[in-house]
């Protein structure tokens, strides 16, 4: 029996996904993508966080370039009627689903890689990490969503620049550019991601719910349609949990702030 392409694995409230071709630096071909759905449909049903990382000694390496050539060259049928990009479809799924995705980065994110790293509302990475857009020197363009994901993370310019150059950003550029919020050193980017997960369980799910759906659409919106929609999330009904914890904090039961670590 051969190996699954997607492993699954829950540790109490959080879902583990791990990209599992690394003979081929976990590159994303279509089953891969079907495996990758069910998994990430099985983590919104039993999860309340998620981890998305790679086996082996790389993240993902993007796009299957034999299947693209393939595809190019008409060894692949392609389907009757126009769909719905399987990739978009996916990655949306763990972009605007009902449960955070943290991303743990190593080695090799680049191609489709980074798109689907950015579809992860937190990303952490460790030293070996590199980040990079190599379609411009493959004669191919981005076609995971990277035009809406990588351009808003790092901005036009660098999207440009990497795209146009093929240059590859380090994890200290990474950090720079907004690719990652977290950098660790080698070996430790999961363990630093299932921690940021474990955090984040412990918010309602409702409220993890509105960061992750409802600020990337404000994002989108004018000043006004954006206060307007903030008004209507922040006037919603409350679950009982919330006037408990607020309560919690008014009596001094809950664990004070204090200011981060040099």
């Amino acid at each position: 029996m051969s190996e699954p392409l997607i492993t699954y694995e829950l540790e109490g409230n959080v879902a583990l996904i791990g990209l599992n071709r690394p003979d081929k630096r976990n590159a994303i071909n279509d089953p891969l993508v079907d495996e990758l759905r069910a998994a990430v449909l099985r983590a919104h049903e039993e999860a309340n966080v998620a981890v998305l990382f790679g086996h082996g000694s790389n993240f993902c390496a993007g796009l299957d370039l034999a299947e693209a050539l393939a595809r190019a060259t008409g060894k692949v049928q392609p389907s009757r009627k126009r769909r719905r990009h399987n990739w978009h479809e996916v990655f949306d799924q763990i972009a605007r689903g009902p449960i955070p995705f943290v991303a743990a980065l190593h080695g090799a994110v680049v191609g489709g890689g980074l798109e689907l790293a950015t579809a992860a509302h937190l990303r952490v990475c460790d030293d070996t990490a590199f980040f990079g857009l190599p379609e411009g020197q493959r004669g191919i363009f981005v076609g995971g969503g990277g035009t809406v994901r990588i351009q808003r993370a790092v901005g036009t310019t660098v999207m440009m620049d990497m795209m146009l150059m093929g240059r590859l950003l380090s994890p200290a550029e990474g950090l720079q550019e907004h690719v990652v919020r977290y950098v660790t050193p080698a070996g430790e980017a999961l363990a630093k991601a299932k921690e940021l997960a474990n955090r984040i369980a412990q918010n309602t799910i409702e409220t993890n719910w509105k960061i992750i759906n409802v600020l990337p659409r404000i994002n989108d919106m004018s000043h006004d349609d954006g206060l307007f929609v903030e008004q209507l999330n922040s006037a919603m009904a409350r679950p009982p949990e919330v006037e408990q914890r607020l309560r919690d904090f008014v009596e001094g039961k809950a664990k004070p702030l204090q200011a981060p670590k040099e």
